[in-house]
């Protein structure tokens, strides 16, 4: 008896000892976790511009190519490659004096034919008083009112010959037909140039220019469409550079679509007072056919493609995610303009999107690179709430 009771007060004392131990124990929390990392943004409303962006090319508003109009020897360029010139400007002197020899020669010319004509004039008014009077034949009257006719023709030919050597004579001296610049020389002084053969240089005028692209055919009628309420906006800037861009007005549209590529070709006019554009450089073009009112924005990161189409991951105000497909009419930018699936100041996934399914939570973070500190400004979650996990197992 006496051992069973030391049996007893044994078992008794180990069962107090389990007892407390499982008393004492610190409870142990299940462990917390969160949602899936994520970049968001907010679906906005305001006015956006509807554009259509091409790449195009700067043409010279006029140009010209100089040849000589006479052969001689250019006796002086009046002007140094890439110099700006103003209309009227001598450009070239090609060596007058044959030419001015050639109108002296013409002038005497005329003035002999001229006083022939006179004197025979006087002739044929006196043999026809002669003929009325029966003093002379009617066959030397007819010879005499001939000759004064052959000699009214032959200073006819003498003027026009003084005026040719006239003309030739101006041909010596090129002159700048208008405001530009000129380009390289085509030849030196000295050099014996051959009329409508030799290239003497190029004159471009940069201030206005064009600015030449291309858009698909199936705009063109939005093009026509929004062109009668006034003149459309045109913008370029050089291609890969972050220059200011230059401002300009849609002026032309071909007449034809090339069959070929179905692309016609439209012209806008800048006024290049900074001369940032420069002919035959390439340019990002952006064409402004109206103004959109109240259209709503989404960051263009945040819209995804799927089979079914466009969409997007919406965040909902208890930190979980919503597929939605969505109707995309255009992007601009970062920001895509969106016309169904999404309403202003909704918040939208921007990255993270391929680790997601309808319904999942998520926690929005300013990097997926780094965590977010708890003194670092709160990211964008719906309705400002503050950011933190859900509980709950992904899916």
């Amino acid at each position: 008896m006496k051992m069973k009771k030391i049996i007893i007060v044994v078992l008794v004392i180990a069962l107090i000892i389990v007892v407390y131990s499982y008393a004492t124990k610190k409870k142990v929390s299940p462990p917390v976790q969160h949602g899936v990392s994520v970049l968001a943004g907010k679906a906005s409303q305001k006015t956006m511009p509807l554009l259509i962006e091409a790449i195009g090319t700067v043409e010279a508003y006029n140009t010209v190519t100089f040849y000589s109009r006479i052969m001689g020897q250019l006796l002086k360029i009046h002007f140094k490659e890439g110099q700006d010139v103003k209309k009227g400007e001598p450009l070239f002197t090609i060596d007058p004096a044959p030419y001015q020899e050639k109108l002296k020669n013409a002038e005497a010319k005329l003035a002999q034919d001229e006083a022939q004509l006179k004197y025979n004039e006087a002739e044929a008014k006196r043999y026809a008083y002669l003929a009325e009077k029966g003093a002379v034949s009617q066959s030397d009257f007819e010879s005499k009112q001939m000759l004064a006719a052959t000699s009214e023709a032959i200073v006819k030919a003498d003027r026009s010959d003084v005026d040719n050597a006239r003309l030739n004579l101006e041909y010596c001296y090129i002159r700048a037909p208008f405001d530009g610049r000129t380009g390289a020389y085509g030849v030196n002084e000295g050099t014996m140039v051959k009329d409508n053969d030799t290239k003497l240089t190029v004159i471009n005028q940069i201030t206005p220019v064009y600015v030449k692209f291309s858009v698909p055919e199936k705009q063109l009628s939005e093009i026509r469409k929004y062109m009668t309420s006034g003149a459309l906006k045109v913008q370029c800037n050089p291609s890969g550079l972050q220059e200011k861009s230059s401002d300009g007005t849609l002026s032309f549209i071909d007449n034809t679509v090339d069959s070929a590529t179905g692309m016609i070709m439209l012209k806008g006019t800048f006024p290049n007072k900074e001369r940032s554009l420069w002919p035959g450089q390439f340019v990002n073009v952006v064409l402004q056919l109206t103004q959109e009112q109240n259209a709503v924005i989404v960051p263009a990161r945040a819209v995804q493609m799927s089979q079914s189409g466009p969409y997007i991951f919406i965040i909902k105000s208890d930190m979980k995610v919503e597929y939605r497909l969505v109707t995309v009419l255009r992007t601009t930018g970062d920001e895509t303009v969106i016309s169904k699936g999404v309403k202003p100041d909704e918040v939208v996934v921007t990255d993270g999107q391929l680790k997601l399914k309808d319904g999942f939570p998520v926690e929005i973070k300013e990097s997926l690179s780094t965590v977010k500190t708890a003194t670092q400004e709160k990211p964008v979650g719906p309705s400002n709430t503050k950011t933190g996990s859900t509980p709950g197992n992904k899916k």
